[in-house]
């Protein structure tokens, strides 16, 4: 079964391809949460006020709601005097209105009653009995958040694509949002294939190795917004490999396959999407990561990660990690993170391909990792990569590069 790569592309023809197959066989889904769920999900319309926020004028502070003129003047040598009349607490109400002369008692966020048009602090006032002296003088709306101050009502105050915070749904449940329409996560499958890898928790048999990518990219996944699952570990056989695709894709939006790929005898998942259904892409021109497989069965849109960690770890991140975060509606607030340094040893990249060089950052200095595809211990001590474009052979020490960061 060994074949070459027949559909290779570069960079900018794969990555175009893939956010097209996405476009095409994946669309935003939304539905309903209770708000005390929403923590972290992206809304999936524009939210407009329904109420005023405060719904009513209120006050700031402990103290006496009062007509502002009846302080003016007052200090502590010559205090006003006001007669009590009644006392409110918040959530309380009053029939009885402020006028010249009165006042009435009054708690925070408690709402202010008829004719007060401001709050002296209690800290200024002395009460005796039914009486209270004023030390100081208040001016209009003074300690007094008036209704719709914060709020008002059909006023835009979320948009679609909204990252829901602990601030953010604070805003909904002060508007009597029970529940919110948000993203529906999109659901990523994650299969691992292989003849020599295994379980954690499993003997680790002479040439065997543990499975790294099946939840590595699981958690990548669930990083873009997904509900991602590992479905397990698949033989290099073509009957098992065949089975296993098209009983996960009953399931999920998009299937992620790692190992396999490439064009060697043992690597099978491009028969089985040429049987099943169409390969867009075999193969990418970059460096890690050429064994990239990118096809389609029945709509659902199946991906071929190369079995190297590393490189599985690369591709994921330059070519899915953003077509997936727009489908699970991040695309306002996603952005590569960049920054930028001085590489502090030369960099050799092949001409022809793009080159994705791991790098280790320290305040301005950018470290390169020379590691292979294959060395695990590299993907801990990465921050992110640099791009060696396709006609670059030699990015000399000391030059300033942009990089790329994971996080």
């Amino acid at each position: 079964m060994g074949t070459e790569f027949l559909k290779i592309k570069d960079c900018e023809q794969a990555q175009d391809i893939i956010q097209q197959l996405f476009d095409k066989c994946c669309s935003p889904q939304n539905e309903e949460i209770d708000c005390k769920d929403a923590y972290g999900r992206i809304l999936f319309n524009d939210v407009y006020s329904r109420i005023d926020f405060p719904p009513f004028d209120k006050a700031l502070k402990d103290g006496f709601a009062i007509l502002s003129e009846d302080s003016y003047g007052a200090s502590e040598e010559s205090p006003k005097t006001l007669e009590i009349i009644d006392f409110l607490e918040a959530g309380s109400t009053t029939d009885k209105s402020v006028e010249k002369g009165k006042c009435i008692e009054i708690s925070t966020g408690a709402a202010m009653p008829d004719g007060a048009n401001a709050v002296v602090m209690v800290e200024y006032c002395e009460k005796n009995d039914d009486k209270v002296n004023l030390f100081t003088s208040a001016t209009l709306s003074q300690d007094v958040a008036k209704k719709g101050s914060d709020i008002e009502k059909g006023n835009l105050i979320l948009e679609k694509g909204d990252v829901l915070n602990p601030g953010r749904i604070g805003v909904l449940l002060s508007q009597g949002f029970k529940s919110i329409e948000v993203y529906k996560k999109p659901t990523v499958g994650i299969i691992s294939t292989g003849n020599e890898i295994t379980l954690q928790g499993n003997d680790l048999d002479y040439g065997k190795i543990y499975d790294v990518n099946g939840n590595m990219i699981k958690a990548d996944a669930e990083s873009c917004g997904c509900d991602a699952n590992f479905l397990g570990i698949v033989k290099d056989d073509y009957s098992q490999v065949r089975q296993k695709i098209q009983e996960s894709l009953e399931d999920v939006d998009v299937l992620l396959c790692s190992g396999g790929t490439s064009a060697g005898l043992g690597d099978v998942i491009k028969h089985v999407i040429d049987e099943l259904g169409e390969v867009y892409i075999h193969g990418i021109s970059v460096q890690p990561g050429k064994p990239t497989i990118v096809g389609v069965i029945d709509n659902k849109l199946i991906i071929g990660l190369p079995g190297n960690p590393v490189s599985a770890l690369m591709i994921f991140n330059a070519f899915i990690s953003q077509p997936l975060s727009k489908l699970a509606g991040i695309s306002k607030e996603f952005g590569v993170k960049k920054t930028y340094g001085k590489l502090t040893q030369r960099v050799h990249s092949p001409v022809g391909r793009m080159q994705y060089q791991l790098v280790k950052i320290d305040g301005e200095d950018v470290y390169p990792i020379f590691k292979d595809s294959g060395a695990i211990f590299s993907l801990s001590t990465a921050n992110g990569y640099v791009k060696v474009e396709k006609s670059v052979e030699l990015i000399d020490e000391g030059e300033e590069v942009e990089v790329f960061l994971f996080d």
